[in-house]
C-alpha cells in the first residue's frame, strides 16, 4: 500500500483512466456476446462511448472515494496511513467491479429488454465472496464516529451490516449458534431455488400447474446446476460460519441483503402483474436487485427501491407521450439509483439512519408502500389506456 500511496495522484488517475478504458471495452464485448450485436446505425458509436465511459468512470470514482474520501463525512478526514488506505482502496475496488456489472446489465436491458443471469448470478457470487473475504468493502456505517475507527487496525472499521445502524447482536454470531447459520442457508437456498426454471399456469387448475412446473424442473439442466451451486455454497457458508467474526458478519449481511432485495422486487413484480394484468417487471430485475443487495446490503436496497421509480416514472411518461411505448427497461434505473446511493452515501445515511434505528417502523412502512404501489400501478394502467 505504501508503494501505491507514493505515486502522485495525477499519475494514479491517468493509469486508472487507461485501465478503465480497457474495462469499458471488455464491457462492450460482454454486451455483444450476451445480447447480440445492435441494429446498424447509431450503435456503431457504442464501443467508443463505453470505452470512454469506462475510463472516465474508473478514474472519477477513484478521485471521489480516495482523494476526496467521499464515503466519509467531510468533518472527519482519515489519515494517509496503510490501514486506512487499505480499507478505502478495498471499497473502491469492490465498487469498480459492482459498477462494471451494472453497466453491462443496463446496456443489455436497454438494447434487448432483458437482464441475463450470466451477468447477475456471477455478480451476486462476487458480492458474497467479497463480503466474506474482506467485509470492509461494504459501505461504511457512519453511525459510529469515524474518529474511533482507526485506533487499532482495519479490524475496528465499522461497515454496514445486517443490524446497522445498531451494533451487531450477539445472537447472530457464528459457531456454535445454529440459528444464524440457518438464516444464511435459508437466504442462499431461496436464491438458488429462484434461479431454477419454473413455469406456473393456472388456466387448467392448480394441480395441473404444479405438475407442469415439476415436470419442467426435472427436465431442465439448469435445475441441477442450481442444486449443485446450492450444495457447494452451503459448504462454503458453513465454513465461514465456523470461522465466525467479521467474515461471518459480512457474509450473513450480504446473504440477507440478497434475499431481501430480490424478494422485494419479486413482490413488486407480483403486485404489478396483478394490477396491470400483464407482466409488469421481468425476473432479470429480481436477480439484478439481488446482486445489488450483496454489495450494498438490505438498508441501501430499500433506499434504491424508492429512488429508482422517480426517474423511471418521469422517463416512462415521456416515452408514452413521445413514442407511444409503455415498455420501459427498469434495470438501468435501479443501477442509477445504486450509483447515487454510493456517491451520496454520507448525506443519505445521515438522513436514513434514524429511521432504520426504529426497527418496527421499517416493515410498517413497507406494507404501506406496497399498498400504495398497487394503487399507483392501477393509475398507470388508466393513463396507458387513455394514450392508446
Amino acid at each position: 500500500m505504501n508503494a501505491i500511496l507514493a505515486i502522485p495522484m495525477t499519475v494514479r488517475l491517468a493509469v486508472l483512466f487507461g485501465v478503465g478504458m480497457c474495462t469499458g471495452t471488455a464491457a462492450n464485448v460482454c454486451v455483444d456476446r450476451l445480447a447480440g450485436h445492435c441494429r446498424p446505425g447509431g450503435s456503431r458509436l457504442r464501443p467508443i462511448r463505453m470505452t470512454l465511459l469506462g475510463g472516465a468512470g474508473v478514474a472519477a470514482l477513484y478521485w471521489w472515494e480516495i482523494a476526496c474520501q467521499g464515503l466519509l463525512p467531510a468533518t472527519a478526514p482519515m489519515p494517509a496511513v496503510p490501514n486506512v488506505q487499505t480499507v478505502l482502496h478495498g471499497q473502491y475496488a469492490a465498487h469498480v467491479v459492482f459498477v462494471w456489472l451494472m453497466l453491462v446489465a443496463s446496456v443489455i436491458d436497454i438494447q434487448r429488454k432483458i437482464i441475463p443471469d450470466a451477468v447477475t448470478v456471477p455478480g451476486a457470487l462476487a458480492g458474497l465472496l467479497l463480503a466474506a473475504a474482506f467485509p470492509w468493502t461494504q459501505l461504511p456505517d457512519l453511525a459510529i464516529p469515524p474518529a474511533l475507527w482507526w485506533l487499532v487496525s482495519t479490524q475496528t472499521c465499522p461497515f454496514m451490516h445486517l443490524a446497522s445502524p445498531r451494533l451487531w447482536p450477539p445472537g447472530l454470531s457464528g459457531f456454535p449458534l445454529a440459528g444464524p447459520l440457518l438464516i444464511g442457508l435459508g437466504c442462499w437456498w431461496a436464491w438458488c431455488v429462484a434461479l431454477m426454471p419454473r413455469s406456473w399456469y393456472t388456466r387448467h387448475g392448480w394441480a395441473r400447474a404444479w405438475a407442469l412446473m415439476c415436470a419442467r424442473l426435472v427436465r431442465e439442466g439448469a435445475t441441477y446446476r442450481a442444486l449443485a451451486m446450492g450444495l457447494i455454497g452451503s459448504v462454503a457458508i458453513a465454513a465461514v460460519w465456523r470461522l465466525g467474526g467479521r467474515p461471518w458478519q459480512g457474509l450473513l449481511s450480504a446473504l440477507v441483503g440478497m434475499a431481501a432485495a430480490g424478494g422485494l422486487v419479486w413482490t413488486v413484480r407480483i403486485i404489478g402483474t396483478a394490477a396491470l394484468k400483464r407482466e409488469a417487471m421481468g425476473f432479470g430485475d429480481v436477480t439484478l436487485m439481488a446482486m445489488i443487495g450483496t454489495f450494498l446490503g438490505w438498508q441501501s436496497c430499500l433506499i434504491i427501491f424508492f429512488l429508482a421509480p422517480l426517474a423511471g416514472l418521469l422517463v416512462g411518461v415521456l416515452q408514452v407521450i413521445l413514442f407511444r411505448d409503455s415498455e420501459i427497461p427498469y434495470g438501468p434505473f435501479l443501477c442509477l439509483a445504486a450509483v447515487a446511493v454510493i456517491v451520496q452515501w454520507v448525506a443519505i445515511w445521515d438522513w436514513a439512519a434514524g429511521a432504520f434505528a426504529v426497527g418496527w417502523l421499517v416493515p410498517l412502512v413497507l406494507v404501506f408502500c406496497m399498498a400504495l404501489m398497487a394503487v399507483l400501478l392501477g393509475l398507470w394502467k388508466m393513463v396507458l389506456g387513455l394514450f392508446r
